[in-house]
């Protein structure tokens, strides 16, 4: 009897011990990624480059919503070009994924009326159809069909604010191609390539070997030393707005003959008309007395339209503009959003939309003190969990196969990176090996050191999810 009774204890015993050592396995599996995260965010915190910066990183299970991990992630920190996925998500779901933007043409009274609305990727060379020649070709032949002389351009800027540059950019980037200022009109993404050429004596002046294509109303002066080989693009151009004349200052390598770095137009609308001024006097549409200035008529039957270009699809212009960050894109879809919903495009009307159609979808308006579209000011300020919640708003709508394929793929996830001076962000989703899929945001703010070592180390934290 003993011996049964022994037996019998022995038997509860062991399956209690069991029983016990499962549900621990099974907690502890639970908490593996929650865990792991915190032992890796420590350690990346506790790093020599994290020394007097900020970090935030906010990830959610995507299928429950449930919090992974929450370190400062109501804390608002500047977010470069990550802050383009809210701008995204936004116009998809404010100007739907088939919106086109039209730039119009009329003529009357021996004018070429121009009627813009906006389009970032008039003259792009990502299309076949937008390129800047292949346009120009239309217009002519649309011209020359009609038999007409044009002795004026008038360009329609109605609605449309004067300021292309957000507020809170700085001079550093305005002037550069990942400056460019969005207006009514744009053309060939507000973009040239300037070309530089240096002697063989560091410290000897840098000329200017020429633009493409060429600038019509603008004059830029070399303040460019040439430095030691191997020290690469140290070169900026810099454009006080409402100027004519801009100044290259920096450096580029010696011995180099045909160095090229991008600016940025001063008035993509200027050089649009300088190029098509340039086309129609060739095809002997108009004559050297050509004027550029005319002030745009409105009154009834003064044009007829005779030509129009319609734009790609949102969703195409979205998988550029998150795939290659163009900045923008950001400024003239956040300027477009305004005009749609308000009638008058400006930067501040269209932050607010957005902020307010992200208040109706449960995020505070707090969380998101945007100044601009495309992430570029280092004034803005946004927080990990806005982001989250942004994303996890897109994965439910059915623009998402098209936003969700817009997004760049870095360290096997699909991310949005951002980066600006002293500042990086990554923010995506990522399915794990288990099937589960996460999303998160990691941004970073006033670290030290060089970029490329802190990304490997961000890298080493999101590997966690992998």
């Amino acid at each position: 009897m003993r011996r049964t009774i022994v037996g019998f204890n022995h038997t509860v015993a062991l399956y209690i011990l069991t029983m016990a050592g499962i549900f621990a396995v099974t907690d502890a599996g639970a908490q593996t990624v929650t865990q792991k995260l915190q032992k890796a965010f420590l350690r990346f915190e506790e790093d020599s480059q994290l020394a007097h910066a900020i970090s935030s990183l906010y990830v959610i299970d995507a299928k429950s919503g449930k919090v992974v991990f929450d370190k400062n992630g109501q804390v608002g920190l500047a977010p470069a070009s990550t802050q383009k996925i809210i701008t995204s998500a936004a116009a998809f779901a404010l100007l739907g994924q088939d919106f086109r933007y039209k730039t119009k043409f009329g003529a009357g009274n021996n004018t070429l009326y121009i009627l813009p609305s906006g389009d970032p990727t008039l003259g792009s060379e990502r299309w076949e159809n937008t390129k800047a020649s292949t346009i120009l070709e239309r217009i002519i032949q649309s011209l020359k069909q009609k038999h007409l002389h044009i002795d004026a351009i008038s360009v329609d800027n109605d609605g449309w604010a004067f300021d292309g540059i957000p507020d809170g950019w700085i001079w550093q980037d305005i002037g550069n191609y990942y400056g460019a200022g969005s207006e009514k009109l744009n053309w060939r993404e507000n973009q040239y390539d300037l070309l530089l050429q240096s002697g063989k004596n560091i410290g000897g002046i840098v000329r200017i070997a020429g633009t493409n294509p060429r600038l019509f109303g603008y004059t830029l002066h070399s303040m460019v030393t040439a430095a030691a080989r191997g020290t690469g693009d140290n070169a900026y151009i810099y454009f006080p707005l409402n100027d004519t004349a801009g100044i290259v200052k920096g450096t580029i390598p010696v011995n180099e003959n045909g160095f090229g770095i991008s600016g940025a137009f001063p008035s993509g609308a200027r050089q649009f008309i300088g190029e098509l001024a340039d086309n129609m006097l060739n095809a002997g549409i108009t004559d050297s007395s050509f004027n550029a200035n005319k002030a745009f008529d409105r009154q009834a039957g003064a044009y007829t339209i005779i030509h129009t270009e319609i734009s790609p699809p949102l969703d195409s212009i979205i998988y550029w503009f998150n795939k290659k960050s163009i900045n923008l894109y950001g400024e003239a879809l956040l300027k477009t959003i305004a005009y749609e919903n308000k009638g008058y495009s400006a930067t501040d009307t269209g932050v607010n939309i957005v902020k307010n159609f992200w208040e109706q979808n449960g995020i505070a308006p707090a969380e998101l003190n945007m100044v601009d579209g495309s992430g570029l000011s280092p004034l803005n300020r946004v927080t990990a969990h806005a982001q989250v919640e942004i994303l996890k708003y897109a994965q439910k709508q059915n623009w998402f196969p098209s936003f969700y394929h817009s997004l760049p793929e870095y360290n096997g996830m699909k991310i949005k990176s951002g980066t600006i001076r002293n500042v990086k962000g990554f923010t995506g989703y990522h399915t794990a090996k288990d099937g589960k899929t996460y999303i998160f945001s990691f941004l970073v703010n006033n670290y030290n050191g060089s970029a490329s070592a802190l990304v490997g180390k961000m890298y080493t934290v999101l590997n966690v999810l992998k």
